[in-house]
């Protein structure tokens, strides 16, 4: 079972920025596409970003595009999301999230196709 711990959250103004970090310390690790969703109180969980196992490919969400910038380390099995310019609707809880599939050739953002979620971390932007 893969097992996933992120970080870096925290309380910044509008405009500022926060980087997530995610860590694993499953071996196989390199083989999952990770993403990132994240949950506004009230409202369903969304994704944001994805990366694929190889690196080779991301995918974003609208809503964040050219301003959050999703990567990974495999050799230090971690994924990380950089994210600038934020805006008080980024307000969220932060998941980190790998794929059920290893291998999978073409990113999904669809939350049921991610099965080993960290605990959350917690983003707030003020105004």
């Amino acid at each position: 079972q893969v097992q996933l711990v992120e970080s870096g959250g925290g309380l910044v103004q509008a405009g500022g920025s926060l980087r997530l970090s995610c860590a694993s310390s499953d071996v196989t690790f390199s083989s999952y596409t990770m993403a990132w969703f994240r949950q506004a109180p009230g409202k369903e969980r969304e994704f944001v970003a994805a990366i694929r196992w190889s690196g080779g490919s991301t995918y974003y969400a609208d809503s964040v595009k050219g301003r959050f910038t999703i990567s990974r380390d495999n050799a230090k099995k971690m994924v990380v999301l950089q994210m600038n310019s934020l805006k008080p609707e980024d307000t969220a809880v932060y998941y980190c999230a790998a794929d059920r599939v290893r291998f999978r050739v073409r990113i999904t953002t669809t939350s049921d196709e991610y099965v080993y979620w960290g605990q959350g971390t917690q983003v707030t932007v003020s105004s």
